[in-house]
């Protein structure tokens, strides 16, 4: 079917876009004045946080390989790919590595790229990252599409086959677009904010100011340079004398009245929503409450952790598996971990599956990390409360039955 849906592809119209020259948007200079990039982004405590955190989450889940067996699913664990995904992805990294660079890219360029390889065979033998900037992303003469990556003033062609490239949020279903770029004016305002913040206290927290005088100063600038070197910087605090009736009067404001440290605040809420963090996770407990805080992490998982681990997962299985794999093995991250909530709220959900039957004791105890309970003493049962009767042996139902089968003895 993939044989016909590509032979049916290429008997029409090629397609005439390139991707390299699709509508963008560049990281640079934002209207602040300050430069916004991958990485003085980072230099921004929001921005660092918001990333350490969704990075570090994915790549702490387990990542499993899967076969389908039934109407169930059990684990490969003597396929290539379940110990380059779960363990060992190439001799230099460990998965949680590989993995924790592979977000940190998506969330600063968009996009995520690892080259793939592979021996005679088709299997996957290795993956490691490469860095996005230094890729570009075309179509070829036929339209298929083609990677260029440029290292130490060389380039390197690798098709679609070698490359696992995952994208983020785009238009044209095959880049991703980085929020940094799409967010430069937000995080500029940020960074704009600390680097005044931080020559405000390099000048000990105080404010300029004018000298002025009725009469006529022949030399202001001599003026203005003998009064720096005596009272500014470092000496700012010393008594001033002032001559020839010269009168000091301060123009700025203090940072209290410009209200410096609720834009600050406000940065922060902002870079907080382009990654959909939780406020409360960057140590911003304004609007957090003991009611509320489990809410906002399981909105978390739901709304953020969620998507990217969809995007990773369904990438990994076009690109990872071989063709007659595709639909019978698949990975998959466990992010159960994440919505377990605390002790006494799993300890009710789990009595709840036990009485109803869906769970048994080996099952929990595997859910809470715990040995599992010998078959022969009965830790795979499932069970459920005495009480609880099929319908047809249930009140009028039951006396029908009754009553038919006193008749036949009869």
């Amino acid at each position: 079917m993939a044989n016909f849906l590509k032979r049916l592809f290429k008997s029409r119209d090629k397609p005439k876009d390139s991707v390299s020259q699709a509508p963008n948007f560049y990281m640079g200079q934002s209207v602040s004045g300050k430069v916004v990039n991958e990485r003085t982004s980072m230099q921004t405590t929001a921005v660092f946080a918001c990333v350490r955190i969704i990075a570090e989450t994915i790549a702490s889940l387990p990542l499993h390989t899967y076969r389908y067996r039934g109407e169930g699913k059990e684990k490969m664990y003597d396929h290539p790919l379940y110990r380059i995904l779960h363990d060992e992805p190439n001799p230099e990294m460990s998965s949680f590595t590989l993995r924790e660079t592979m977000m940190t890219h998506l969330l600063l360029w968009g996009n995520s790229y690892s080259q793939i390889i592979r021996n005679g065979r088709g299997d996957v033998l290795g993956l490691y990252p490469l860095l996005p900037d230094k890729m570009l992303v075309d179509r070829d003469q036929k339209g298929e599409l083609y990677y260029t990556y440029r290292k130490e003033g060389q380039s390197y062609y690798l098709g679609p086959d070698e490359v696992l490239h995952i994208p983020g949020l785009g238009f044209d279903g095959v880049m991703g677009y980085s929020p940094v770029a799409l967010a430069k004016n937000a995080i500029g305002l940020n960074i704009a904010a600390e680097e005044y913040g931080g020559r405000f206290f390099a000048n000990n927290a105080t404010p300029t100011g004018i000298l002025s005088t009725s009469g006529t100063i022949k030399d202001p600038t001599k003026v203005r340079d003998a009064w720096q070197a005596a009272y500014g910087g470092r000496n700012n605090y010393k008594v001033a004398v002032l001559e020839d009736g010269l009168q000091y009067q301060a123009i700025s404001m203090p940072n209290s009245d410009a209200q410096f440290l609720e834009t600050r605040k406000f940065q922060i809420e902002e870079i907080c929503r382009i990654f959909q963090v939780p406020p409360h996770m960057v140590a911003d407990l304004s609007r957090s409450s003991f009611s509320n805080i489990e809410n906002m992490a399981i909105s978390f998982v739901v709304h953020t952790i969620r998507p990217w681990l969809v995007r990773i997962e369904q990438a990994m299985n076009r690109k990872l598996f071989k063709e007659k794999e595709k639909g019978q093995c698949f990975v998959s991250f466990n992010a159960s971990a994440l919505m377990r909530g605390d002790y006494k709220s799993r300890m009710d959900g789990y009595a709840i599956g036990i009485q109803n039957g869906f769970f048994s004791v080996n099952d929990v105890r595997r859910m809470e990390n715990m040995d599992p309970i010998p078959e022969e003493e009965g830790g795979d049962l499932y069970l459920t409360n005495g009480n609880m009767l099929p319908l047809k042996l249930a009140g009028a139902y039951a006396k029908k039955a009754l009553e038919e089968n006193a008749g036949d003895e009869e």
